[in-house]
């Protein structure tokens, strides 16, 4: 098989927890994550050219080594020792980027979960894992998918019962978040208030979409929508049109709604394109 076309899905943070801050400058996380319905469409080749090649339908999109992609291709060339062969990848993007929804680390998830396919190799998913925590933190969540806790810094998964089909609006504000800002301006000695993450995950596998909403909870938010006041403003539209329940994923600014039906959900989309530029209505993935 020398050509694969797949299918890569976003996430969002049904809770995000920030435990501490580790001696080696990361933090130490507890957060459930959620795979979505939208996705990106990455083509991935074998060529005998030796190199590995980039391109996306997205201008500002890099295209070369600093493409979480093309990091996630040659890691995996790397680690296998694969000799002589090349990769071409183009990514059609319907993710929104910078959103606090590990749009990039799918796409190294998908590159990796193709290329472990098309080369033969077939290794296991906690080998793939290992090889994808190198290229970002998001990049094994994003190989496992589905619903499930997520810790150290990401990277430790542990399964969770599938999170009921959900309807689920998205809108990101037109600001720009540097996740390393966030939790740089982030003193998790001085969170007052976490989330319950034992009551979302009980929520979760007894199909309780109500007792999730109420319980959901982001300690980013104290950073990112204290910068940023529209993040509070959609989550306050999407309430006031019918949403169970709303939270910011990952450090922001993209906001997130639950909600019962779909016809709810897309009159909270028209209502939210009057303030951002993106939204969207799409389901959990299950």
């Amino acid at each position: 098989m020398d050509k694969m076309i797949v299918k890569t899905h976003p996430k969002i943070n049904i809770s995000l927890d920030v435990l501490s801050k580790r001696t080696d400058g990361y933090h130490e996380l507890k957060m459930i994550m959620q795979s979505l319905a939208i996705c990106d469409l990455v083509s991935i080749e074998l060529t005998n050219s030796g190199e590995i090649e980039v391109g996306t339908n997205v201008k500002y999109l890099p295209n070369d080594k600093s493409n979480i992609a093309y990091k996630a291709a040659a890691l995996f060339i790397d680690y296998f020792n694969i000799k002589n062969t090349g990769v071409k990848i183009f990514i059609e993007k319907n993710i929104p980027v910078a959103a606090g929804m590990a749009g990039g680390s799918s796409n190294a998830a998908g590159v990796l979960n193709a290329l472990n396919q098309m080369t033969g190799i077939n290794c296991d998913l906690k080998t793939l894992m290992e090889i994808g925590v190198k290229a970002g933190a998001d990049v094994p969540y994003c190989i496992y998918g589905k619903t499930a806790l997520a810790e150290g810094i990401g990277e430790i998964l542990t399964p969770v019962k599938q999170f009921p089909e959900t309807v689920i609006c998205l809108a990101k504000p037109d600001v720009s978040v540097s996740t390393a800002e966030v939790f740089k301006s982030l003193d998790a000695k001085k969170l007052t208030e976490h989330p319950d993450t034992k009551g979302i995950i009980e929520a979760i596998e007894n199909g309780d979409i109500y007792s999730v909403s109420r319980r959901m909870y982001n300690v980013l938010e104290t950073v990112t929508a204290k910068k940023y006041p529209i993040i509070n403003e959609l989550k306050g539209i999407m309430l006031d049109n019918g949403a169970l329940g709303t939270l910011m994923t990952g450090s922001g600014p993209t906001v997130f709604g639950l909600f019962e039906d779909e016809k709810q959900a897309q009159n909270a989309s028209e209502e939210l394109k009057k303030h951002v530029s993106y939204t969207c209505v799409t389901k959990t993935l299950v």
